[in-house]
């Protein structure tokens, strides 16, 4: 499984980026697919899940209320919409692929968000 993230970007604080996440290969394996990132310093943290067979989204306590998950299973891609962003948000995001298989998963390269104050 191949996933290519893209959709960050510099902006100021209040403003809204949508990421997105494209899988290929062999996607039938995909359960889940979802947003980490990583600050500089910090460890790698969730930012959101959403399962591909359907269920509640699930989202950090620092996402609530500012992000939505979303996917198009059609196209196997996710996107993570970002509203009211803050500079404690800057960080690279990682997209997630969660398989079948309980140690398997993947990850995109990641793509920086930069939210200046």
């Amino acid at each position: 499984v191949r996933l290519v993230e893209s959709g960050g970007g510099l902006v100021q604080a209040g403003s809204s980026l949508r990421l997105s996440c494209a899988a290929s290969g062999s996607t039938f394996t995909i359960k889940s697919m979802g947003w980490f990132r990583q600050a500089p310093g910090k460890q790698r943290e969730l930012v959101a899940v959403i399962g591909t067979g359907g269920g509640i989204p699930v989202l950090a306590d620092s996402a609530k209320g500012r992000f939505t998950i979303s996917r198009d299973n059609a196209k196997n891609t996710v996107y993570l919409l970002m509203n009211s962003l803050k500079p404690e948000d800057t960080a690279v995001y990682y997209c997630n692929a969660g398989t079948y298989s309980r140690d398997v998963a993947y990850w995109g390269q990641g793509t920086q968000v930069t939210v200046s104050s």
